[in-house]
């Protein structure tokens, strides 16, 4: 068994972290052993060294029982006996087991990543304003939405959604802004904007100023609203359009 580099087995260290992600397939199973931070960013998408996910240099049909998986049983399902390519398979379509603690950590993460997303792109359609982050984490926990720790945030927002709407009243709205800026302060906050959202329509003045169209998400718009007044000293023009 080959320890991937940093990895130590007897003084502790990533290994003791590392966990199983198993595949089954037609009567066979593997396993690799993973780093669970690392395994669940390769699985929502970033950009992550594969080489890093993985503890071992090894494919188990039981890791705990120290048996490797046979040529045989690669081929037959993954069609290669290419370590790199059939770990990568195991990770991404296979289960992740963590440890409690691993579990509960990933978890919380994940409540807060969504909850964050909810807080900046919903409202409130009744008042037009944005929910509370506290507000939407508590009809989460009285309904009772299960979160996936591995699955990325915008895959599940539908579901979590779906679970709290007849808790609160609550749509995932974008607003579009008509903003005119300042000569003065034009050329300075425009940066500004397209941190919110996205300028749709611009046109610059023969004043110097700057007129222009904004879409941002719903639930940011009192910080959009707070942040160009700050920036402006409070000369900037700004209307909901929609």
């Amino acid at each position: 068994m080959v320890l991937r580099p940093g990895r130590d087995k007897e003084s502790g260290g990533p290994l003791d972290e590392a966990v199983i992600a198993r595949f089954d397939s037609s009567g066979e199973r593997f396993e690799v052993l993973v780093d669970p931070d690392l395994a669940k960013d390769l699985i929502e998408g970033s950009d992550v060294d594969l080489e890093k996910v993985l503890a071992v240099d090894a494919i188990f049909k039981d890791v705990k029982k120290g048996d490797r998986a046979s040529s045989e049983a690669l081929n037959k399902i993954f069609e290669t006996e290419e370590f790199l390519v059939v770990a990568e398979r195991i990770i991404r379509e296979g289960e992740i087991h963590l440890t409690t603690k691993q579990r509960r950590e990933m978890l919380e993460q994940k409540r807060k990543q969504i909850v964050t997303y909810i807080t900046r792109n919903a409202i409130n359609p009744r008042t037009m304003t944005p929910h509370p982050p506290q507000r939407i984490e508590n009809a989460i926990s009285e309904a009772k939405v299960q979160i996936d720790p591995f699955k990325p945030v915008e895959t599940q927002i539908d579901a979590v959604m779906s679970g709290i709407s007849p808790l609160l009243p609550i749509k995932i709205e974008s607003l579009t802004i008509a903003v005119k800026l300042p000569a003065e302060d034009a050329a300075r906050v425009y940066g500004d904007m397209r941190e919110y959202g996205d300028v749709q329509r611009e046109e610059w003045q023969k004043d110097g100023s700057w007129v222009g169209l904004v879409k941002i998400p719903a639930g940011v718009q009192d910080e959009f609203f707070d942040r160009l007044n700050s920036r402006t000293k409070g000369s900037v023009e700004t209307k909901i359009i929609r």
